[in-house]
């Protein structure tokens, strides 16, 4: 009789996870037999380094951000909107840099523009519309959507507050969701839920909406076929989620910098409940969607917990407790965690460590990484860090030494992924990310 998953210990639900991760999916059939193989080695070489074992070799992570869209001659604003094209550049990239990759994701986080329009989001701007068309990426437009007096409001029902007061100031074609009256007040009658919608601005709002995800979905089914065809040339798929720190999500989306900058002095107990509130939220939130699709890993980008935003006294109180919390909730469900230290995290190198071994993966963008291989390198996966100016203004050469260097310091004993620090999408050599893989097979074989 099989264990029910209550039952189970960590590591038996990690082990469920993982199979049915390492299963490739039915119908896919492989390219030929090179992919095949490589489909193997490149999927064992990672869960190797997760675990804090060594691969064959250091398995490499090139950071090309948007750079295949501008490889084949496109721009970013281009790829918003033709969505044929931005699949067809990125697929030109993947065979022309075939064997110089470990890994490869599609033109995903090229949003769409159609969509964006339609919505009149405010907290992107984008090629076209509050950026310039040159511009390479998309940007946050951080703001303090939500007032310090607002806090009760938040913690007395989020869910209602995200919809009525959060989403209409931060999505246009969203404005009339203010109009609805608190969702616990519909029901207790049959037409209680029909009542907003007498309003022409509520009706053409959800007509918006209703037309972005028929323009979605036209996307990602332009998008399938490229994610097929990865799995068919032997480039394993993740199978996670996205999470937030919970002070992230409070710092980012209501308050902003200045905004919750100032709140951990002038009402630090009610910023702490309303990230225990937010904790609380996303991990239930986090493990539903993971048990769905039996997911095996969850990603963390960490924006406001580096060492240049808050004192350490601030990081031990309102930072670490709460992620630490969650993360901790999601190894005992047997999820894996990745965790994107974004910026400088070299003084908080002492707490980062406090996991058991091989279930958690840092990845660092300018934190020192010799410091970080001798703070978590025995329990934690590390994975860095190439700096992105490098990429881009360096020669092939200065860029392999720079990856020499990084092997020396961070892959005995295996644990270590060979990566930039961020995206490099303004590279001009492109030979600057084929000597990842160069340094890697010379400098980076068990």
């Amino acid at each position: 009789m099989e264990k029910q998953w209550s039952e189970m210990t960590k590591e038996e639900k990690r082990e469920h996870r993982l199979k049915d991760y390492t299963t490739p999916p039915p119908g896919i059939k492989f390219r030929d037999a090179k992919a095949e193989r490589l489909y193997k080695e490149r999927l064992n070489r990672h869960l190797a380094v997760m675990l804090c074992e060594k691969p064959d070799r250091v398995p490499v992570s090139v950071p090309i951000g948007a750079y295949p869209l501008y490889y084949a001659g496109l721009d970013y604003h281009t790829a918003m909107y033709d969505y044929k094209a931005a699949r067809e550049a990125y697929t030109k990239f993947m065979w022309d840099f075939y064997d110089y990759m470990d890994s490869y994701g599609g033109p995903g986080m090229v949003f769409s523009g159609k969509v964006l329009d339609i919505l009149d989001y405010h907290q992107y701007s984008w090629p076209g519309h509050g950026l310039g068309k040159d511009a390479t990426t998309h940007q946050f437009n951080e703001k303090q959507y939500v007032a310090a007096s607002e806090y009760d409001k938040f913690l007395d029902n989020p869910a209602d507050f995200f919809f009525r007061v959060l989403t209409p100031r931060t999505i246009g074609a969203a404005e009339a969701w203010q109009h609805f009256p608190h969702l616990t007040n519909l029901n207790g009658m049959p037409l209680l839920p029909v009542y907003p919608f007498m309003r022409a601005d509520v009706r053409e709002s959800f007509k918006k909406f209703i037309a972005a995800g028929e323009e979605l979905e036209r996307q990602m089914t332009e998008y399938m076929p490229f994610n097929m065809e990865c799995l068919a040339a032997g480039f394993p798929a993740g199978k996670g989620g996205m999470a937030s720190a919970p002070f992230d999500l409070i710092a980012d989306n209501l308050r902003g910098t200045t905004g919750v900058a100032i709140d951990m002095y002038r009402c630090p107990e009610k910023l702490l409940e309303a990230i225990d509130v937010s904790a609380e939220i996303h991990i239930k939130r986090t493990l539903e969607s993971m048990r769905a699709m039996n997911g095996m890993q969850v990603s963390f980008p960490l924006h406001k917990g580096d060492d240049k935003f808050m004192s350490r006294k601030q990081f031990e109180k309102f930072y670490w407790p709460s992620l630490k919390k969650m993360v901790d909730a999601l190894i005992e469900d047997g999820i894996m965690v990745s965790l994107f230290a974004e910026g400088t995290h070299n003084e908080r190198l002492d707490y980062y460590g406090d996991f058991p071994k091989g279930w958690v993966t840092w990845m660092f963008d300018r934190t020192d990484m010799a410091k970080a291989k001798k703070a978590v390198g025995d329990k934690c996966c590390i994975t860095g860090n190439v700096p992105a100016s490098l990429v881009i203004t360096g020669t092939p050469k200065q860029v392999k030494e720079c990856c020499r260097k990084l092997i020396e310091d961070c892959a005995p004993g295996g644990g270590y992924v060979l990566a930039g620090g961020c995206g490099a999408t303004e590279t001009k050599n492109p030979d600057n990310f084929r000597v990842f893989m160069e340094a890697a097979v010379e400098y980076g074989t068990y």
